[in-house]
């Protein structure tokens, strides 16, 4: 009888459990319905063009709120009657009240004009000419005197392309803008995204047409198609390709026939013929860039970078946003938040926080979001709004001791520069003994794979912490590392790699990765390691990057290698905050192919490698000497 009952009782409190559950979750889902009213309209910008914007009200209309801001190409959906399930940057500030505002921006969804990704700002304007700044102010203002129970303070967020659009609103910003968070913010295309230095991102190829499409006209639905790849293997398919211009094909949208004889060199994707016209960091590329225009945030707008360490789509972005604004604003409140995360991970609500194989830790993101992004707006939007929010210069973490640490400038006042050089037997050492030079044979008909992963990505992430071992066991990738650790070795800026190498052809690419090679007997429970690894030996990637060496001069002016003469190639790594315990070993690989995450360069020069033809690409040898070296920033 007694096993009857505590059966019964266990039933019960197991379906009492489950009501509570639902019962939350279906609170959870209904909150912005039952607490927020939910308003469409079209704001007029300076030049006549009107911009859909959904306006988020409270329903308590008993106080003022301030309005938190997100102008995105992504769609501000869902239009019409229907609302959001979550709104705002995250849960805390969504129940906090504020007004959430979204808009599409120019030419994307609901939004009249003409789209242009990245749209040039425009410093001395006439009357009626518009950008995104102007539209941003535009908008802005429009809500200020049109909004009820607004209580004149305007903050802006948003994550990658958005957190582009909340550095725009930065630049001669509205007066009444108070604090804006761009996060994993694009800075410039010729080093974020679609380029590395140069280089092309052909792993992004799926994420042109989203970009590049013409449209005129609004409209709710998608108006864009995906390339079909119709391959699980993007190596191999990338590989059968062979040159780029043989890509051509995928972006031409206006075919009646499919089996039509149309040219090869026909585009009609806007954003693929621009990158195919303009493979050098030309006027195009250097409008588009918003660094440059850093100087004109004013001091009455409070900053705060957010950025992944981890993020393969924007680490340059947040990077030299917090940089420029903190060279260039004398006096402004502008801080940076960086974590063990990928791209835009700190806005989710997973407690487990890993990227790709790597665990680093539990709560992460809802320390951060919790402690740190609802702080900082409510600080500068409902409170005092002065410089003394409780919030450090730099609240970064440690990626290789697991820890958040907080500094008065970043980098810490305390960092050194450090030389290490390349030498022979594979070794890493903190001396130059040699120019000795070390040569290997780079295939263009087998190029180094950046992943061992046999499957298609729209956008590539989980590489930035793969385990390097298929790499390190390629002839074609030199492997030089440290003697393993007797102490704590923390590195925490920028990486500059000081190459001197030599190829038998005129062009090459090189690519330099900094890894942390764990011990053979380290212990970790690790529930997201792929089955065919093990942490014993992991090779963690911690910073990589590439420079295609026709710029290593200039990205403006791109020139040949002369065949065989030793030339000197810098390649500027991200910054790292990263600490190589005791028993493990710091590890640099140098390769010149990193397939297909960059396109394959032809290894003969040509004028434009968008245009390139299949005899151009020749199998080279290459040399790097042994008085290259990786310059450190080492926190002492």
């Amino acid at each position: 009888m007694k096993i009857k009952l505590l059966f019964y009782f266990t039933v019960f409190l197991l379906f009492s459990s489950c009501n509570i559950n639902q019962k939350e979750l279906n609170e959870k889902d209904t909150y912005v319905q039952n607490n927020y009213t939910k308003q469409e309209v079209a704001i007029t910008m300076r030049d006549g063009i009107k911009l859909h914007t959904t306006i988020y009200t409270p329903k308590n209309t008993s106080k003022v709120y301030p309005i938190l801001m997100q102008r995105t190409p992504y769609s501000s959906k869902p239009y019409g009657t229907a609302m959001k399930s979550k709104i705002g940057p995250n849960t805390h500030l969504m129940k906090d009240g504020y007004i959430f505002v979204y808009q599409d921006v120019r030419g994307r969804w609901m939004s009249e004009g003409v789209y242009d990704n990245m749209r040039a700002y425009i410093p001395n304007k006439a009357e009626n000419q518009s950008d995104e700044v102007s539209d941003t102010y535009d908008t802005i203002d429009w809500l200020i005197n049109n909004v009820e129970n607004n209580n004149g303070k305007v903050g802006t967020w948003g994550i990658s392309y958005p957190g582009h659009y909340a550095t725009i609103s930065t630049i001669d910003a509205h007066p009444a803008l108070k604090a804006a968070s761009p996060q994993a913010c694009i800075g410039d295309f010729f080093f974020d995204d679609f380029h590395h230095n140069g280089a092309f991102l052909l792993s992004y190829f799926r994420a042109i047409s989203l970009f590049g499409t013409y449209k005129d006209t609004p409209t709710d639905s998608a108006w864009y198609s995906f390339p079909k790849m119709n391959s699980q293997d993007q190596y191999q398919f990338f590989l059968d390709k062979g040159p780029l211009k043989n890509l051509n094909d995928y972006f031409q949208y206006d075919k009646l026939d499919v089996n039509a004889t149309v040219s090869k060199d026909k585009i009609d994707d806007f954003f693929w013929k621009e990158i195919v016209e303009h493979p050098n960091y030309d006027s195009v590329w250097q409008s588009k860039g918003i660094i440059q225009h850093l100087d004109k945030v004013p001091s009455t707008v409070a900053t705060m970078i957010v950025g992944g360490w981890f993020d393969a789509e924007d680490l340059y972005g947040p990077l030299e946003t917090y940089k420029g604004i903190e060279k260039n604003g004398e006096g402004n409140y502008n801080t940076m938040v960086f974590g063990p995360w990928d791209h835009g991970k700190w806005s989710r609500n997973t407690e487990r926080n890993t990227v790709g194989n790597y665990y680093f830790g539990d709560s992460i993101s809802l320390k951060y979001q919790s402690d740190i992004e609802t702080k900082f707006f409510n600080h500068f939007l409902k409170g005092s709004g002065d410089k003394n929010s409780g919030l450090p210069e730099a609240y970064v973490f440690d990626s290789g001791i697991k820890e958040w640490k907080s500094y008065d400038s970043w980098p810490p006042k305390n960092v050194v520069k450090q030389d290490w050089f390349l030498s022979e037997d594979q070794q890493l050492i903190n001396s130059k003994q040699s120019t000795k030079g070390i040569k290997f044979i780079s295939d263009v008909k087998r190029p180094v794979p950046y992943s061992e992963d046999i499957k298609t990505v729209f956008t590539p992430r989980k590489y930035m912490t793969d385990d390097q071992r298929f790499a390190a066991r390629r002839p074609d990738v030199l492997v030089f590392e440290t003697n393993v650790l007797d102490e704590d070795f923390t590195l925490a800026g920028d990486v500059l790699a000081k190459l001197k190498v030599a190829t038998t052809g005129t062009a090459a690419d090189w690519i330099v990765k900094v890894i942390d090679v764990h011990p053979s007997d380290v212990e970790e429970d690790n529930e997201t390691l792929q089955d065919h690894l093990k942490m014993s030996n992991y090779h963690l990637m911690v910073r990589s990057e590439v420079l295609r060496g026709r710029f290593r001069n200039s990205f403006e002016n791109p020139e040949p290698f002369t065949p065989n003469k030793k030339t000197a190639v810098n390649i500027k790594l991200q910054d790292v905050f990263h600490t190589f315990k005791k028993r493990h070993k710091v590890q640099i690989q140098v390769q010149s192919t990193w397939f297909p995450l960059i396109d394959l360069n032809p290894q003969t020069y040509v004028d434009n490698i968008y245009k390139a033809d299949e005899a151009d690409f020749k199998t080279q040898t290459h040399t790097v000497f042994t008085d290259s070296s990786i310059e450190f920033s080492v926190l002492q």
